[in-house]
């Protein structure tokens, strides 16, 4: 058997070990070890299992996750998701769908120091959809603005799915949360256009001025807007640090996490119980993306070693595939394996075969690595997967799973008129890297 045959093999058993839910580090790391010990024998392999612990163990970008990851945990505890949403409420108050934009915005605010969709929904979801409920909104528009709000805490940064891909790709997590800032801006504004179109056209909310006034309503702009002056000073220092060249990456996230800590317990929302308990789910968290990491370097070694990437790049090329139809047909497949698989395993199984084909066609791997985020974005709140959802429906369970898909079908316009504009106009995404350089 050729090693090209192999790879194929190994990629379609991948694949339905994890729709038998076998766990993705241990579908990874055992069709990795199998196929490169099928090609370069059991002992290689062997010695390949062995040294890649060390070398991630050695491997200076990788403390940023958890740093990152604790910061948003924290934040998540200390409440700050709540100031948000009341602060962009009162700024929104009287407006239709209000508490609908209201929520958005909070979700990018929120996710600008939390770093995860589903920490992002989840949260949200517990402050806002009650209200939006209260005021008379369908199910379908609340439980839609916070799953599709929850999405941008993967894009704008600080993103785990962007220091993973950082990791795989070997780049700049500096030049790729820089990359990601202006397209994460670019869809909050989409995600509340469709929300304002949603309620315009659908009348998701109740008619002009109907809305009961809720007490979030009726608090003046200015104290709301100083009530959330903890995340602007969390996103100042850390990522506005980063942009700066004053701490890297990593320092900023360790600064990031002990001023998550710090707030929370000044402002006294924090107690000794909920700092071990943020830890606690740190250390779960990372523990269980590190031995992914693990497993998927196995397997992007035994990919290299069938020359797949090289294999599928020469096959469209002969074809006479432009750039822009290879674009297309993996924006395809990526949304295809949304509906199905979780946004780290996406990554981590594609990323070694899909790089090397764009950057043979020409396109910048920043570029490259928003593009994927924005698609993981769409599986995120696309069914039956729809992992947003599913976090929704756990905090809300009276909201009917019918309900929440009808409402978040509308808000997948947003991301693809992005990836449309990014395609179109790539400097979006490399503009900002390129100034800070």
């Amino acid at each position: 058997m050729t090693p090209l045959a192999l790879s194929w093999i190994g990629i379609a058993v991948l694949v339905a070990l994890i729709l038998l839910r076998v766990p993705v580090a241990v579908a990874l790391g055992l069709v990795g070890f199998t196929g490169y010990a099928l090609i370069d024998g059991f002992q290689r392999a062997s010695l390949t299992v062995g040294s890649t612990p060390i070398e991630l163990a050695q491997a200076f970008t990788l403390s940023v996750v958890p740093l990152f990851t604790l910061m948003g945990s924290i934040a998540a505890v200390a409440g700050l998701s709540s100031d948000l949403f009341r602060a962009g409420n009162a700024v929104l108050r009287g407006a239709r769908g209000s508490l609908s934009i209201a929520s958005i915005f909070a979700s990018a605010m929120f996710g600008a120091v939390c770093g995860s969709s589903v920490a992002t929904a989840l949260t949200m979801s517990r402050v806002s959809i009650p209200q939006m409920l209260e005021a008379g909104y369908r199910p379908g528009l609340a439980a839609g603005s916070v799953a599709a709000g929850g999405t941008l805490g993967i894009l704008i940064p600080p993103s785990l799915i962007l220091m993973i891909y950082a990791i795989i790709a070997q780049l700049s997590v500096a030049e790729l949360f820089a990359a990601a800032l202006v397209p994460g801006l670019l869809l909050t504004l989409f995600y509340s256009l469709t929300a304002l179109v949603y309620v315009r056209v659908a009348g998701g909310d109740r008619s002009p001025g109907s809305e009961p006034p809720v007490k979030s309503v009726r608090e003046p702009v200015l104290p709301a807007l100083g009530r959330i002056w903890h995340v602007i000073a969390l996103f100042g220092v850390t990522i506005g640090g980063i942009y700066s060249g004053f701490f890297t990456p990593t320092e900023a996230a360790a600064v990031g996490a002990f001023g998550a800590l710090v707030i929370g317990l000044v402002m006294r929302r924090m107690t000794v119980r909920n700092v071990a308990d943020s830890f606690l789910e740190t250390v779960r968290l990372v523990a269980s993306v590190i031995f992914i990491v693990m497993a998927s370097t196995m397997f992007s070694y035994f990919i290299v070693q069938t020359g797949v990437a090289n294999a599928i790049s020469d096959g469209m090329q002969s074809a006479g595939l432009g750039a822009t139809a290879v674009i297309v047909i993996l924006c395809v497949i990526y949304i295809a394996m949304g509906c199905f698989l979780e946004g780290i395993a996406m990554i981590l199984i594609t990323v070694p075969i899909t790089l090397p084909l764009v950057l043979s066609y020409g396109y910048d791997p920043v570029w490259f690595g928003v593009l994927l985020v924005i698609l993981i974005e769409i599986g995120l709140i696309t069914p039956p997967m729809g992992m947003n959802l599913f976090v929704i429906r756990a905090v809300r369970p009276e909201i009917t799973i019918l309900d929440m898909y009808r409402g978040a079908l509308p808000f997948l316009a947003a991301p693809f008129l992005l990836i449309i504009v990014m395609t179109i106009w790539p400097d979006i995404a490399l503009w900002l890297p390129s100034v800070l350089e």
